[in-house]
């Protein structure tokens, strides 16, 4: 097929680094929708650490002796700059310590491993042998995750001590009644799938791994506390050398970090004006944000009563979208029109998605974790959520480069850093209301509520990270109390939400405040891309067909001359399905989907 690209060496080196890295972490390959290691979990012992690095390193090694000679291909080109952005930030990561002090109240081990099983295939006895065989690894993991800590801390590369704490109380609730683990033995209690004899020692099986995985919890969590936490310093802020790396990572993009915190206090004084006038539209002048976010609740014509109807509302809404801007602002491929609208087994509140498989045949999917005995709901806030996680936002970003098989080898499209995938999303909100999706003041209020969230946090993070004054005048530094301060001034959330909330951003630094400034750079590339007479459609088309980037790069890519560009066409329809071959150019690789 003519508009199939021919198969290069770059390609084949990226393929190979993927297919390296999923076999080093099952949970990835189960993330992009592979099987492979499907029983298994990663190894967070030092030697895993080491083995990543060491992959790392020869990749980037192979890499520039190809490059010797040039690239001439637009393709190979953007992936030559995409695996040495990422390498290299993954390198620097690991050449400071980073994997030993990684714990958090969102990612690491723990976290990985208490997500994955919600992505496993559950409709027949074999599925949930899988998933018994995977929950039998639990204790392993976790204690090749302990090793790694204790080796920090000798290195003096311990986690913080608010994290270490929040890591245990996290550790402990997996432990007890209610866990994910306990869940998943909940759920197969009933399932026709594992009638028989087959089925009932199937269920069993589940019933004894879920019992070790919460002792591996329970033992984790005393190791937290009864060791760890005397050998950290009650410290939040990393300083500026370590949020450096860290900014980096999630931007792909460097950034005046200074610059980048001014700036984001006036996005954030923007942002409250805008929502001043827009209550003003509402209710009329003298009413505060409280007051109108009061009245929006208590609205019956803003209300959603009971989970299924939510996730009912969520999947009309997104589906609608999809509709409406296919063909329009938009060129989205058959196979990217199926979204599902999910409630998450979890119970944390948040809200995420999960991008289709390599073939299509597990669907991208939103997700509402909805707190322990939540069940009513405000469509003006959840509406601009939808379109940040839906059409336009993850989903049509991911999918579309899932779908490019024909062009993009499998690194380019499952690859991408915070600042280009969160960044696209609030894009994508904003977009929604530039062009009419937001009609009622009320919904409006939702998305600015959330936008000035990401603003204050921009803020935040960077101010307590890098130990900046804080912006009253009293030249006294940033601390949790201040920021707990600062983004109570700055949210409408509940208060245990927005603890959360904290916690995360004195946990995990630079990742945070990757939404906004990714969205900065986003709006600054299509200003670009206008200026020079690109259409908005063909823009979108343009940057979105380039795969997942770090967004310097992603800017580079966008600035080459058109004759310099790969084809964005959609190109052949070679994802439609679980049977779909492996294309020209793309062969499969064993133990990967085609």
């Amino acid at each position: 097929m003519s508009d199939v690209r021919p198969w290069s060496a770059i390609d084949a080196l990226a393929e190979a680094h993927l297919d390296q890295s999923i076999a080093l972490s099952p949970l990835l390959a189960t993330e992009i929708g592979s099987d492979q290691g499907a029983d298994r979990l990663d190894d967070f012992s030092p030697a895993g650490l080491a083995q990543r690095a060491d992959l790392d390193r020869a990749t980037s090694s192979r890499l520039e002796r190809l490059t010797l000679a040039g690239v001439d291909d637009p393709v190979d080109q953007v992936t030559v700059w995409a695996l040495r952005d990422r390498l290299s930030s993954s390198l620097d990561l690991d050449q400071a310590g980073e994997g030993y002090r990684e714990l958090n109240v969102v990612t690491g081990p723990q976290h990985q491993i208490e997500d994955v099983f919600a992505l496993m295939p559950q409709d027949s006895l074999a599925d949930w042998q899988v998933i018994v065989d995977r929950l039998g690894q639990v204790p392993a993991a976790l204690a090749g995750h302990v090793e790694t800590l204790r080796q920090g801390a000798r290195r003096a590369l311990s986690p913080a001590r608010r994290q270490v704490e929040l890591a245990a109380r996290d550790a402990r609730r997996q432990s007890q009644a209610g866990s994910v683990f306990a869940q998943l033995v909940d759920q197969a209690a009933s399932l026709p799938a594992l009638d028989g004899p087959a089925g009932t020692k199937a269920r069993e099986g589940l019933r004894q791994a879920a019992a070790r995985a919460e002792r591996a919890y329970a033992e984790l969590a005393d190791y937290l506390l009864d060791d760890l936490v005397s050998q950290t310093v009650d410290q939040d802020g990393v300083g500026p050398e370590r949020y450096a790396l860290w900014s980096r990572h999630f931007l792909g993009a460097t950034v005046d970090l200074r610059e980048t915190y001014a700036w984001g206090l006036e996005e954030l004084d923007r942002i409250v004006r805008e929502q001043s006038d827009l209550v003003a539209q509402l209710y009329g002048p003298g009413v505060g944000l409280d007051e109108a976010i009061d009245r929006l609740d208590a609205d019956p014509a803003w209300r959603i009563e009971g989970v299924e109807a939510l996730r009912a509302w969520l999947q009309d809404t997104a589906d609608q979208a999809m509709a409406d801007l296919d063909g329009v602002h938009f060129d989205i491929p058959a196979p990217a029109r199926r979204l599902e609208g999910r409630i998450a087994p979890t119970r944390s509140g948040g809200i995420y998605y999960t991008g289709p498989s390599d073939d299509f045949s597990r669907p991208g999917r939103m997700w509402w974790s909805v707190p322990e005995g939540v069940d009513s709901f405000t469509t003006w806030r959840e509406r601009t959520t939808v379109y940040h996680e839906g059409v336009p936002g993850h989903h049509l970003q991911i999918a579309q480069a899932v779908f490019l098989r024909h062009r993009l080898n499998r690194w380019r499209r499952f690859s991408g850093t915070s600042g280009h995938a969160e960044g696209w999303a609030l894009y994508a909100e904003r977009f929604m209301d530039e062009h009419g999706y937001l009609p009622h003041p009320g919904d409006r209020l939702g998305m600015l509520d959330g936008q000035r969230l990401r603003a204050a946090r921009v803020v935040l993070d960077i101010g307590v990270h890098l130990g900046l004054p804080f912006p009253d005048g009293s030249g006294q530094p940033w601390d949790r109390r201040l920021a707990w301060t600062f983004l109570r001034a700055n949210s409408t959330m509940s208060e245990p939400s927005l603890r959360f909330e904290l916690d995360r951003y004195l946990g995990w630094p630079g990742q945070a405040p990757s939404y906004k400034i990714g969205q900065r750079l986003w709006q600054n590339l299509r200003a670009a891309a206008l200026a020079k007479g690109t259409s908005l459609r063909q823009f979108h088309q343009d940057a979105l067909s380039l795969g997942g980037l770090g967004l310097d790069v992603l800017a580079q890519a966008l600035a080459r001359p058109a004759s310099n560009r790969p084809d964005t066409s959609a190109g052949p329809d070679t994802s439609a399905g679980p049977d779909a071959p492996a294309q020209p150019g793309t062969p499969a690789q064993p133990g990967t989907p085609a």
